[in-house]
């Protein structure tokens, strides 16, 4: 195990809802004697796999079941699934902020753990004052310290308010410092969750060079949660899969993230499009559904390097000349459109819609829209007469450069899209 850093072997965690133990003494006691003979736990016999989406007829949920996989030393592994998987619960047993109700895990090396805005801090000390205590509590000597203090402060921004009571503290600059702390006090394995969402874009890439520096240069070892497919696959090697408590896929990043993304819903929900669209109705046309669709897709989340399908439904109700479905797609980020799309932009002559129901659909071309948050907005209006849906209809999505738009390199790129294009490159010969 002299390479290995992390080695999980079965562990497995149980957990009753809605109560403290079982809820009798003689209930504890059995599982007590169980323990200190070496035997299973009683109840383990009657747990359900932690599906949080349907009612289980018993109180006992595996958390996480038979888990088992190997970090080495230096690597960076992503750790992904939907809410609920039991990802969270994993980093805690890895944090040995809880014990594993069965099976064993071999951890070398020191561990820092951001698991929570705020963990392993005191509210009523200052933020300098809880450097040094988390330092001290990762076993980091008062020289190794103040060593590194400038160089934490610096990193968190919140240089301002170091000697105030981080009680204070915004959970933006909880994260800030927390992070700032955990990846400059030298630890052997450094452990993240999902919880530099709270922090600012700026800060987030910030984070994500550190633990690139963290992983590459320095040859430590790198957990991460995240929903941020782009930053898994731009940090990590490998990934680790979880579904309902339970271990679908360990190994490299791009074949996990693509089982990954291929096992979720494909189409999303309209729910939150309902009011809007059934608002949409006059003596013209009656707007039906909308739906954005994508083969690899989850829910709004979709990769760059496939096409997405948007298709509108609507019905007409009249024969009308000059009837124009289209959308815009629009750049959060930028704040710009980016372009504005009308079913007959091919065609040579106005079309007569006749009564009756359709279907229109467009093709965004893969490799087109780079990393980022977008939104479509319908419009459907009659040339020249007036708009039949103008700012009303509007989807969010998202884009995530899994791959790269080239498959050797996977970079960010400026600008407010991202093209492929095609060069050709030859060797000039010159006699």
């Amino acid at each position: 195990m002299s390479d290995i850093a992390i080695k999980a072997e079965n562990i497995s965690k149980l957990y009753r809802l809605g109560e403290i133990s079982t809820g009798t003494v003689s209930h504890d006691l059995n599982r007590w004697l169980a323990k200190i003979r070496g035997k299973e736990d009683p109840f383990a016999r009657v747990g359900e796999v932690n599906d949080r989406t349907q009612k289980g007829s018993s109180n006992f949920v595996w958390s996480l079941k038979d888990i088992n996989f190997e970090v080495r030393r230096g690597e960076s592994v992503g750790i992904v699934g939907k809410n609920g998987a039991g990802k969270s619960t994993l980093l805690k047993l890895l944090s040995r902020v809880t014990a594993p109700t069965s099976g064993s895990i071999q951890i070398r090396g020191r561990i820092a753990s951001l698991l929570e805005v705020g963990t392993g801090f005191h509210p009523e000390l200052t933020g300098k004052e809880n450097i040094y205590l988390n330092g001290t509590i990762l076993g980091m000597r008062k020289k190794e310290i103040d060593r590194k203090l400038d160089e934490i402060i610096d990193f968190s921004g919140v240089e301002r308010y170091i000697d105030t009571p981080v009680k204070r503290y915004s959970s933006g600059m909880y994260v800030r410092l927390a992070f700032a702390v955990a990846a400059h006090l030298e630890p052997d394995i450094l452990i993240i969750d999902e919880v530099l969402a709270v922090g600012d874009i700026e800060f987030q890439k910030k984070c994500l060079g550190k633990m690139q520096d963290v992983s590459v240069k320095e040859g430590r070892t790198v957990l991460f949660v995240s929903h941020n497919m782009a930053a898994i696959s731009t940090l990590c090697q490998n990934v680790i899969l979880l579904k309902n408590g339970m271990l679908k896929f360990s190994g490299k990043t791009e074949e996990g993230l693509a089982v990954y993304m291929n096992s979720v819903d494909r189409t999303f929900s309209r729910t939150d499009l309902a009011g809007a669209i059934e608002g949409q109705d006059d003596d013209v046309l009656k707007f039906l559904d909308l739906e954005l669709t994508q083969e690899s897709g989850e829910g709004l989340q979709f990769v760059s390097n496939e096409e997405i399908k948007l298709t509108l439904k609507y019905r007409v109700k009249q024969r009308t000349l000059g009837l124009r479905i289209g959308c815009d797609v629009i750049s959060r980020e930028a704040d710009v459109v980016l372009f504005r799309t009308f079913h007959d932009d091919a065609a040579s002559d106005q079309r007569v819609f006749e009564p009756g129901e359709y279907a229109s659909e467009l093709i965004i071309n893969a490799n087109l829209l780079k990393e980022g948050n977008y939104v479509v907005n319908i419009v459907i209006g009659i040339h020249n007469v007036r708009w039949l849906i103008h700012d009303e209809i509007k989807v969010n999505f998202s884009i995530n450069n899994i791959r790269g738009l080239n498959s050797n390199y996977a970079d960010s790129r400026p600008g407010v899209i991202m093209p492929y294009i095609e060069w050709n490159t030859n060797k000039l010969v010159h006699e």
